[in-house]
């Protein structure tokens, strides 16, 4: 089952029902007891006006067992170089330390940066912070930014192998030059390790079917259905499953008139596509609802139908 999973990413293009989603699913696991953490990694956050309550980058709890929060990539990538900054203040001549410092705050308008960011934040929670929650939902950023982020594990994996390696000759040099032969102490090194090594867990965290799952939400439109192909493509090739989809504001049989007899007439090409598309993935449909969702009556009633459907 869906909400069965531990950590839960939900994504989609921009505008399908992301964060009404993940907060349904969110809620609904709550309300079975579940002690449940949502997280907003998009920059446009929607979960403030959702829960009707102002968010910030730490959990705040909405209601009976869910914690919410969002997660702003720019601030993340500020508090990572300062947190770089210390790091390293201590193992840089007091003469480079300044130039240091110029590189890093030029480092953080460099493509990625925030990703980068924003992964080690989510990296730290999935970690050090799992344990205090049964399951941690990610409400994420529009498709392509939410692919490049799922592929950081594998990316900054290859890239930290190789800082090591690099270090690791350095230091062997440096043992065999200056100091006779005996093993020199190297706190880069071992930070570099320590690094690697949360990327390593998380990596594996994100590929254990039992943990982990994606889920794509989607309308029933060309442009929509095109990109989850798309992406769903993207994190099977990168052996991230995708847990299941989610088709929202599916006009319901009902609904009459020409205007919608039309629609609907299109919308049955399109189930059929998504069916065709994604056979063998679970599939969870919602109907187009009367009113937007702007209450929590309205999210209780999404959280209904996807509890009912999440099977």
């Amino acid at each position: 089952m869906i909400t069965n999973k531990r950590i839960l990413f939900v994504g989609g293009k921009g505008g399908v029902g992301k964060s009404t989603t993940s907060s349904a699913l969110a809620l609904a696991a709550s309300k079975t007891g579940k002690r449940v953490l949502l997280i907003s990694t998009d920059p446009a956050h929607n979960l403030s006006d959702l829960f009707h309550t102002k968010l910030g980058d730490q959990a705040k709890e909405v209601s009976p067992n869910l914690f919410v929060m969002e997660i702003d990539p720019e601030k993340e990538s500020e508090r990572y170089i300062e947190q770089v900054k210390s790091n390293i203040s201590g193992h840089v001549k007091a003469t480079m330390i300044e130039e240091v410092h110029r590189q890093m705050d030029m480092a953080k308008t460099s493509p990625g940066a925030d990703e980068a960011a924003l992964f080690d934040r989510m990296t730290s929670i999935m970690l050090d912070e799992g344990d205090h929650y049964d399951q941690i939902i990610f409400d994420t950023a529009p498709t392509g930014h939410t692919l490049r982020l799922m592929n950081l594990p594998e990316i900054m994996g290859v890239w930290m192998d190789g800082m090591l390696e690099r270090r690791r000759k350095t230091n062997e040099h440096y043992t065999q030059l200056l100091n006779d032969g005996e093993p020199v102490e190297d706190p880069i090194f071992d930070t570099l390790q320590a690094r690697r090594e949360k990327f390593a867990q998380v990596r594996t965290m994100l590929l254990d079917k039992k943990q982990a799952g994606f889920l794509f939400v989607m309308n029933p439109e060309r442009l929509p259905i095109a990109e989850a192909i798309r992406g769903v493509k993207t994190l099977q090739s990168h052996s991230i499953p995708v847990e299941g989809i989610v088709v929202n504001k599916v006009i319901p049989d009902h609904v009459d008139g020409r205007f919608f007899e039309k629609r609907k007439a299109q919308q049955v090409k399109y189930l059929e596509e998504i069916d065709c598309a994604f056979e063998g993935i679970t599939q969870i449909r919602l109907r187009l609802l009367e009113e937007d969702i702007a209450t929590r009556d309205h999210l209780d009633l999404v959280a209904g139908i996807l509890e009912t459907a999440a099977v």
